[in-house]
């Protein structure tokens, strides 16, 4: 901050009020008052200096907010503060440019919530007296004018312009930004001791802007589908697709939010799949960026100039690096009439075809499977797996560990729990000699971001399989429920071809059902 800079800040703190307000009009002086000067394409205007809070230089990231006026270029974070930055050239001018990063931005004060100003650069700090004010006065009907009086120096030296602040920001939600303000102070001290229950958003972009929803408000997210064509195309809807079943109309969402076309395309763009009462919508985006932790004090709220949909959202979360991100409330978005005929009209018109169009792709559906022996034959879903590694000596068996647990193993710095599920089961043990100990493998699954082991005997191979070939397990097949096998929790098997052309079948090994056992013995052990 340069001098006059630092005599401005140092003028606002002796010439605040005593009960901390700032007038927005200039009432009749009844002494001096102090007035900070700026300069702006070769004018200068004055602003009183209880309205001026600080003066910074043009932030170097300032993010657009769409449907906004012309002049408000955007907004800027300070200090854990959202600020909307006007263009006092636009306000005076609607054909000036837009503003340059040597500028300066005045913080101005407007009913305790702060707007930016954009001028050329700072001039002084003036002790005016009444003598040398004159107030502007509107007709009865008429809008508060952008300039409210003039201050004329000593022998018509110079004649400055007194700024309106009332007139330069009409903030719409200013009871929102104060209530989250006060909101915010109060909960830090919350804030930092409550770091375990913070909450997740999923971060996208759409039109070159960033956005944020919070993750309970998107249902999947999925690669763009091949689109059907729909009697709604339009600039919001890009056709449907079928989904589970069901029919899903799609939108643009850098249309609906009136940004920039997106690319939607080159193997980034992605459709968040989201829930409208009792339908589904599709949100086509540009791509999906990250899920970010967050807290509720950390939503700043935006002071609204004029945007349309303004209520679509509920703050920004500031980034450390790049313009911030645009936090929507899924309520005020998806509540829409125009959304909610979208979804119903696509499932009136093409219900149908989504149905028969599900049967048919369930019929030729091909799932991965991993095919391992554990004792008998066993398939898992690959996706599942995270990872299969051979039994090595290294594992260290933890004192007092429940018998089923073979041991931890150290993979990447990640501790894995491998369960032996013999044990677990109080099945026969495996031999620790012979041609199979060679062929044994830990299968790596995770619960909960935990990770554990599964012991196997081996792993044959991977299998590619239609969904048909998915079926309920026979009941002779769960050895009468024989608590002492694996097979006594197999609800489903898959049949595979075998060789000269025979099917043979092989039990599906759910992991949640494993999960739940193996809970069940750790809270008997507890």
């Amino acid at each position: 901050m340069n001098t006059v800079e630092s005599g401005v800040a140092a003028a606002i703190a002796v010439d605040r009020t005593s009960d901390g307000t700032v007038a927005g009009t200039i009432a009749p002086a009844v002494g001096p008052e102090l007035f900070g000067t700026f300069l702006l394409a070769g004018d200068e205007f004055a602003l009183p200096a209880a309205a001026i809070r600080e003066v910074v230089n043009y932030p170097d990231t300032v993010t657009v907010i769409p449907l906004s006026p012309a002049c408000l270029e955007g907004f800027f974070t300070l200090r854990g503060m959202a600020i909307p930055i006007l263009n006092l050239a636009r306000i005076v001018d609607p054909a000036a440019g837009p503003a340059r990063p040597a500028q300066k931005i005045a913080i101005l004060d407007h009913d305790d919530v702060l707007v930016g100003l954009v001028f050329d650069a700072t001039g002084e700090v003036l002790r005016v007296r009444p003598e040398q004010r004159s107030v502007v006065a509107c007709r009865n009907g008429q809008d508060t004018p952008l300039v409210c009086g003039t201050i004329l120096l000593p022998q018509h030296a110079r004649l400055l312009q007194i700024l309106n602040v009332a007139a330069l920001a009409s903030v719409e939600n200013v009871p929102y930004v104060r209530s989250m303000v006060a909101l915010t102070r109060a909960a830090e001290r919350e804030r930092l001791l409550r770091r375990a229950n913070a909450l997740k958003c999923l971060c996208f972009s759409a039109g070159g802007t960033a956005f944020a929803l919070p993750m309970d408000g998107v249902q999947e997210i999925i690669a763009i589908p091949e689109l059907r064509d729909s009697v709604m195309l339009g600039e919001l809807c890009k056709g449907w697709f079928q989904h589970r079943g069901q029919a899903v109309g799609v939108v643009e969402f850098g249309a609906l939010m009136g940004c920039a076309a997106g690319s939607a395309g080159g193997g980034t763009g992605r459709v968040l799949i989201v829930r409208i009462g009792t339908e589904l919508l599709g949100l086509l985006v540009d791509s999906v960026d990250t899920i970010l932790s967050y807290y509720e004090a950390d939503v700043l709220p935006i002071p609204m100039l004029g945007s349309q949909r303004g209520a679509m959202y509920r703050g920004c979360l500031a980034r450390p690096a790049g313009p911030a991100v645009l936090f929507l409330d899924p309520a005020a978005i998806f509540t829409g009439a125009e959304l909610a005929e979208l979804c119903a009209g696509h499932r009136r018109l093409y219900q149908a075809e989504a149905a028969e169009a599900a049967r048919d792709t369930r019929a030729t559906q091909r799932q991965v499977w991993l095919a391992f022996t554990l004792d008998c034959d066993w398939v898992v879903d690959i996706g599942q797996v995270l990872e299969i590694v051979p039994v090595g000596d290294t594992l260290a068996r933890p004192p007092g560990a429940h018998s089923s647990v073979h041991g931890l193993m150290n993979l990447r710095k990640r501790i894995v729990t491998v369960i032996d599920p013999r044990r677990l089961y109080g099945m026969p043990a495996s031999p620790e000699d012979g041609e199979m100990a060679g062929e044994r493998r830990i299968l790596v699954l995770e619960r909960n971001g935990e990770r554990y082991g599964l012991m196997v005997d081996r792993v044959d191979s991977i299998l590619t399989l239609c969904a048909a070939a998915r079926r309920p397990s026979p009941r002779l097949l769960r050895v009468n429920g024989n608590p002492c096998d694996l097979r006594a929790d197999v609800s489903e098997v898959v049949e595979t071809d075998g060789p000269d052309d025979a099917r043979s079948v092989r039990s599906l090994f759910d992991c949640s059902t494993f999960f739940a056992k193996l809970a069940r013995q750790e809270g008997g052990a507890a």
